[in-house]
């Protein structure tokens, strides 16, 4: 459920917004087919921003790629149906050069997309079209390279390189048998792989793995290094048993050089989905959905060394974020999702800033 992570754009300096209390404000998004829900969403300053997901899901039942823009006046949705694939986008970065999302196709092949300043595009990689190869997140550097999540046939997960010119790095110890489900690359350039069953580091040489959070079902949306001793994790755990429709409880954990400890949220039923950094590295704000009080987004707040409720825009529908940006330059927020938990009509694409 992660966004993707674009870092560099605000060249180190503490946003204006961080730990400033927020008043998220509704903003008015395409009619999309039902149902629909974004994913992902990056922003490269106050007038660009891009958002993708899927619309005309049913279930299990796989529906179309989404692709909104927003021009600093409007979110309008883009026209990619020319890319000739059902399925969806899932993870979106950008920065003050350009822009990269990742997807999959209804048979599970992975697609990546450039942006060239008017559309996405197809975009070539290693192992495109080949069996085996996924893409599940993407994240742009400081120094403008691109770093993709994802696993090829050979159990590489991550993929690195500068414009089209992409080289898959070598396997971690662990060699998982899954993709990981994100890429984090913090301002300081260190490069991070997450999921349930695998976190690490990769510094150009070699891999660093950490001990794995405790949890049954566990699954993990985001992570933040702000420091070897100071990591934070975001997710949700849906637990041992339960009946049909259980829902899931708030995962927050934070690494201190030795151990996962886990940290009691505001709430507790519900998920957390994406966290965002303040502009220099360090812990700002995280997306959330309370199973409890659903018309309204629950995110949290850092502040003063601590994490506290903020409230989302009343809505009239259930209200389901998935993914969070921060905007570079005046500062602010992108929190994009969807109007129901799940993946059925009537949904309809959620925004607010």
């Amino acid at each position: 459920m992660s966004s993707g992570t674009s870092v560099g754009a605000t060249g180190g300096v503490r946003s204006a917004t961080a730990g400033v209390p927020h008043e998220w404000q509704a903003v008015t998004a395409p009619e999309c087919l039902a149902a629909a829900q974004l994913l992902g969403v990056a922003a490269a300053s106050p007038d660009l921003a891009w958002a993708v997901g899927e619309e005309g899901r049913n279930g299990s039942t796989r529906g179309y790629p989404l692709a909104l823009l927003w021009d600093g006046r409007a979110w309008t949705q883009l026209d990619i149906d020319r890319l000739g694939f059902n399925g969806y986008l899932r993870s979106v970065a950008a920065s003050a050069t350009g822009a990269w999302t990742v997807g999959a196709d209804q048979y599970g092949t992975a697609h990546l997309l450039s942006w060239d300043g008017t559309t996405w595009r197809e975009a070539d990689f290693p192992g495109r079209t080949a069996s085996g190869t996924s893409l599940t997140g993407v994240a742009v550097a400081p120094d403008g390279d691109l770093w993709l999540s994802g696993r090829n046939s050979d159990g590489a997960v991550l993929l690195h390189g500068h414009g089209t010119e992409l080289t898959w790095q070598p396997t971690p110890p662990s060699a998982p048998t899954a993709a990981p489900s994100g890429v984090r690359v913090t301002r300081s350039g260190e490069v991070w792989v997450y999921d349930s069953t695998l976190i690490a580091r990769w510094d150009g040489e070699s891999w660093t793995e950490l001990p794995l959070p405790a949890g049954f079902r566990l699954t993990v949306t985001d992570l933040l290094p702000v420091a070897a001793d100071d990591i934070w994790l975001t997710g949700y755990d849906f637990g041992v048993g339960g009946p049909p429709g259980k829902p899931p409880s708030v995962t927050l954990r934070h690494w201190d050089g030795d151990a996962w400890n886990t940290v009691t949220a505001p709430f507790t039923v519900g998920m957390l989905t994406s966290i965002v950094d303040d502009g220099q590295g360090g812990p700002d704000r995280i997306a959330g959905w309370d199973f409890w009080d659903q018309t309204r987004a629950h995110h949290l707040r850092w502040e003063d060394g601590s994490w506290v409720s903020e409230r989302g825009a009343t809505a009239t529908t259930p209200v389901l974020t998935m993914a969070l940006a921060s905007v570079p330059g005046a500062g602010g927020y992108w929190a994009v999702g969807t109007t129901s938990s799940s993946p059925y009509p009537p949904a309809q694409v959620h925004i607010e800033q």
